[in-house]
């Protein structure tokens, strides 16, 4: 399992020296890269807390998890209307002060005996709302930070760090709770986003942001914009039904996975955690091939074969009958080409949205889409389950398999499929009546500047 040095000598690679020696761009890769650590390392520990101090039951443990998801579905569209309105900064430094006040809190009522399944189920859905917080404004951070012919680069960066964080976190939470206690582990995620704001609060680079008016407009109306933007926009409104048709294709897909691995295959449940671990170490070589493939063939082109070959992978699983060691051995294969391609997809259409969105649209833009995808999720899993009941385990799992296909389908149908190696012009935003900060459009346009005849938009 590769250690936090590890990411940090593999991201680093990917990024240009000259973006690396930038103080204000490590100071938010460090923080950023402790803050998903502390969130993957809490999505463990938090529901093993109510197993093994509280007595939760299997219905119990499901009400946990869904609480701690529901913010991404209920806020998210508000929190990108609020965050284009702020530094994102200062986003981040307070959601991390908050989610370390919150676990340690959690962390001493626990070792005095006062928690209770109530208690952790606040503290689950507080934790999920400043993440939804913080992960919107990381996001658009980006673009205030560097310049957006660096934006592949620095979101490879931030990308990998958030694959190193998918490996080691839920291994850190587990390995806490087994050597310390639950309520000591609930501390060391709290650590985690106490390191995450003492390194973002370093940053000193002014951003660029529009100016407020004296009359901001309402919340709704920042929101009908933002999904006004995204839908209006052929790019984004094809990431949107892609991201729609892949989230709920892998939610369905994933639950018929989880039981076909141990009944069909008769793999135990540490082999079965260890094939999927194997898609932490392909997203890291996804992080630093992102930041080279689309300068070579192109985005559109790179975007549709690394979603093909990501999402068709998985019909390979149906092929295995042999004995554990070649079953073994091909899931981890599966699983590793599945992280590599699905994080170049990831960081690709990260850059693509980031440099069609002008600042003040940036927050809005990502929730719309996060909305819009994950909001999916739910009802694919309630499908797997079904598919699985009425159809038995094989079967569902081509169908599940093949219905992830339809995302690079849904790209390579549409302009997305040709863009080329520069990135496209960015989009005026629809008029709020805020006037955009000095200096951004002409920044903008440069970056821009022939972007539309390589991409033929």
């Amino acid at each position: 399992m590769p250690s936090t040095s590890s990411a940090v000598s593999d991201s680093g690679r990917s990024v240009p020296s000259s973006l690396w020696r930038d103080r204000d761009f490590r100071r938010l890769w460090v923080g950023q890269t402790a803050s998903q650590l502390g969130e993957h390392t809490t999505l463990i520990v938090l529901p093993l807390f109510a197993v093994l101090t509280l007595g939760a039951g299997a219905g119990e443990l499901g009400v946990l998890r869904a609480v701690g998801q529901a913010p991404i579905l209920l806020l998210s569209l508000f929190v990108g209307a609020w965050v284009d309105r702020w530094r994102t900064r200062t986003v981040m430094v307070v959601t991390d002060a908050g989610r370390t006040l919150i676990l340690g809190a959690a962390a001493v009522a626990a070792l005095l005996g006062w928690s209770g399944l109530p208690a952790l189920l606040v503290v689950a859905f507080a934790v999920g709302a400043l993440s939804v917080f913080f992960d919107v404004a990381y996001q658009a951070s980006l673009v205030r930070l560097v310049r957006r012919d660096q934006l592949l680069q620095g979101n490879s960066a931030l990308e990998g760090s958030r694959s190193a964080a998918q490996i080691g976190g839920p291994a850190l939470g587990g390995a806490s709770v087994s050597l310390l206690s639950a309520p000591l582990a609930a501390a060391s995620g709290a650590v985690f986003f106490a390191l995450s704001f003492l390194s973002i609060r370093r940053i000193r680079r002014t951003e660029s942001i529009p100016d407020r008016p004296e009359r901001p407009p309402r919340v709704w109306r920042r929101i009908h914009e933002g999904l006004r933007f995204v839908v209006g926009d052929t790019s984004l409104r094809t990431v949107c039904l892609a991201s729609a048709a892949f989230q709920f294709s892998f939610a369905a897909m994933m639950t018929v996975y989880l039981l076909f691995l141990p009944r069909e295959l008769h793999l135990s449940g540490a082999t079965v955690g260890l094939a999927l671990a194997a898609t932490g170490p392909g997203a890291l070589l996804g992080s630093m091939l992102a930041a080279r493939l689309p300068g070579r063939f192109g985005h559109g082109p790179v975007l549709v074969a690394a979603a093909a070959l990501g999402d068709g992978v998985f019909l390979c699983v149906l092929a295995l009958h042999g004995s554990p060691g070649v079953t073994v051995a091909a899931l981890l294969a599966i699983n590793f080409v599945f992280g590599a391609a699905g994080q170049v997809v990831n960081v690709t259409v990260m850059a693509v949205r980031q440099a069609v969105t002008p600042d003040g649209m940036q927050g809005r833009a990502a929730a719309t889409i996060t909305f819009v995808g994950m909001g999916t999720a739910p009802l694919g899993s309630l499908l797997g389950g079904f598919l699985a009941m009425e159809w038995g385990l094989r079967t569902s799992l081509l169908v599940t398999a093949a219905g992830m296909l339809l995302s690079p389908v849904v790209m390579a149908l549409s302009p997305l499929a040709r863009l080329g190696r520069v990135l496209p012009v960015v989009r005026d935003a629809p008029p709020t009546g805020r006037p955009q900060a000095h200096g951004t459009a002409a920044r903008d346009s440069g970056a821009a500047h022939g972007a539309a005849t390589e991409t033929g938009s």
